[in-house]
Parts: structure tokens; C-alpha cells; sequence
């Protein structure tokens, strides 16, 4: 909503959502984003994000909507938190 009441607010023509999907290796991220480019969607519409113990990969479809691939050591998370 506008904050001044006599400005129109802007019309909303659409939404999106992210789906984010977890996957058991990285091996079967980077497979999930060949298999997107190899079937008409677009691989990597962000930069890919690798920080060692979590990977991801942000994917598109063909018809544009997002999906996020990613990979996380969970005991990498654990040996930190003791």
C-alpha cells in the first residue's frame, strides 16, 4: 500500500514462488541443472552459491518459474553447533 493516501498503489499483475528442493548430493545438483538446460529450461539464473559444506543452484523451467537445487552437509551443521 502506498503511504500517502493520495497516490494510487501500484496494480499487482502477478506472484511467484520459489521452490527450493533438497537433494542428496552435489553430484545430483549440477545433474538437476543439466537436465533443466538439456529439457528447454535455463540453468544457473543466479550465480551459483558454494560455501563447502551447502551448495545450490537456481534453475528456471520452461516456463520461467523458479526452482533452487541444493546440497547440504547436515554433519558439518552438527560438528559446528558442539
Amino acid at each position: 500500500m502506498a503511504d500517502d493516501d493520495d497516490a494510487p498503489d501500484p496494480a499487482i499483475t502477478s506472484s511467484e514462488v520459489m521452490l527450493a528442493l533438497s537433494l542428496d548430493s552435489r553430484d545430483a545438483v549440477d545433474a538437476m541443472a543439466a537436465a533443466a538446460a538439456a529439457n528447454g529450461g535455463t540453468a544457473d539464473i543466479n550465480p551459483v552459491e558454494d560455501h563447502g559444506f551447502m551448495y545450490t543452484r537456481d534453475l528456471a523451467d520452461p516456463d520461467g518459474h523458479a526452482v533452487g537445487a541444493m546440497w547440504m552437509d547436515v554433519s558439518a551443521m552438527t560438528s559446528a553447533s558442539s
